[in-house]
C-alpha cells in the first residue's frame, strides 16, 4: 500500500537540540491529521522538512511513493504538497480577489504584469474559490484591512488555488478570535474535503482537534509520543498532563 505521505526515520538537530529524533509517520489520502504537543517539540520542524524548507540530517520522505527529500519547496508544490504558515503570507496592498488571482496565475509558473492579471479565466477561478471560502463580500477589500481569521482563510484559499493533494497547515487558528475559530475551521474542512485535499495541521486548540481530526499525533522532544483517534489520544492521562495541562485525578499516567 502506498501512503500519500510517508516519513521514515527523520532526524534533525540544531546544536544539542533534537528537533526530530527518528520521526516515522504515514499520512493517508483523505484524512485530517492533527499534530499536537508543547512548544519546542518539533511540530513546525516536521512541516518544514516535508515541504522542503528544512533538510533533515537523516531519514526519508516520499509523496505518493516518490522521494521528495532534497527537492526545493517550489518542486514539492508542483508535485501537490502545499503549506500555510502561522502568519498568513498575503500581499497586503492587494485585495482578496487579487491575492487569490495571483495564486491561480502562479500555478502555471508564470506571473503576468499585474494589469492583465484579472483577465476572465484567472478572475473566474479566483472568484469561484473565494465564494467557496465564503469571502465573496470581501473580494474588493485589501488584505491589510482584514481581521486575522479572514486573513487565514485567504491564505489557505491561495494554497488551494495551487490544486494540491496535501496541505500542511501550521496553527490555522492561531491569533483567531475564540468566537470565530469553529466557523473558520468548519469552512476550511468543508472546502478541503470538497476539493479532495488531505490535511495535516498543527493545532493547540483541543476542541478543534477533537471535533475535526481523524487522527492525532502527539509530538514530544522530537519524537511521536502517541498516535491514534482523537477520542483515545485526548483522553490519555499523559497527553492531558503534558500537552493539555490537565492533571488527572489521582495523578494517573498513560498506560505503558
Amino acid at each position: 500500500m502506498t501512503h500519500l505521505l510517508s516519513a521514515k526515520g527523520l532526524r534533525l538537530a540544531f546544536g544539542g537540540l533534537k528537533a526530530a529524533d527518528g520521526i516515522d509517520l504515514d499520512v493517508e489520502a483523505g484524512e485530517f491529521l492533527a499534530i499536537i504537543g508543547p512548544n519546542g517539540a518539533g511540530k513546525t520542524t516536521f512541516i518544514n522538512m516535508t515541504t522542503g524548507y528544512l533538510k533533515p540530517q537523516g531519514g526519508s520522505i516520499a509523496f505518493e511513493g516518490q522521494p521528495i527529500l532534497g527537492l526545493s519547496p517550489r518542486r514539492i508544490v508542483g508535485l501537490g504538497v502545499v503549506r500555510s504558515f502561522q502568519l498568513p503570507q498575503l500581499f497586503a496592498e492587494h485585495t482578496v480577489l487579487q491575492n487569490v488571482a495571483l495564486a491561480v496565475a502562479s500555478r502555471s509558473g508564470t506571473l503576468p504584469l499585474f494589469a492583465p492579471l484579472l483577465r476572465p479565466g484567472i478572475r473566474d477561478e479566483a472568484a469561484d474559490l473565494i465564494e467557496r471560502f465564503g469571502l465573496s463580500d470581501l473580494a474588493g477589500v485589501r488584505a491589510d484591512a482584514l481581521n486575522e481569521g479572514t486573513r487565514k482563510l485567504v491564505d489557505i484559499a491561495m494554497a488551494v488555488a495551487l490544486r494540491p493533494r496535501l496541505i500542511m497547515m501550521d496553527e490555522p487558528t492561531s491569533g483567531v478570535a475564540a468566537a470565530e475559530k469553529m466557523g473558520i475551521v468548519e469552512t476550511l474542512v468543508r472546502v478541503l474535503r470538497g476539493a479532495g485535499v488531505t490535511a495535516v495541521f498543527v493545532e493547540h486548540d483541543m476542541e478543534v482537534v477533537g471535533r475535526f481530526a481523524d487522527r492525532v499525533a502527539v509530538w514530544g522532544q522530537g519524537r511521536i509520543a502517541a498516535l491514534g483517534p482523537p477520542q483515545v489520544i485526548l483522553n490519555d492521562p499523559e497527553v492531558q498532563r503534558t500537552v493539555i495541562g490537565i492533571v488527572p485525578a489521582g495523578g494517573g499516567h498513560a498506560p505503558a
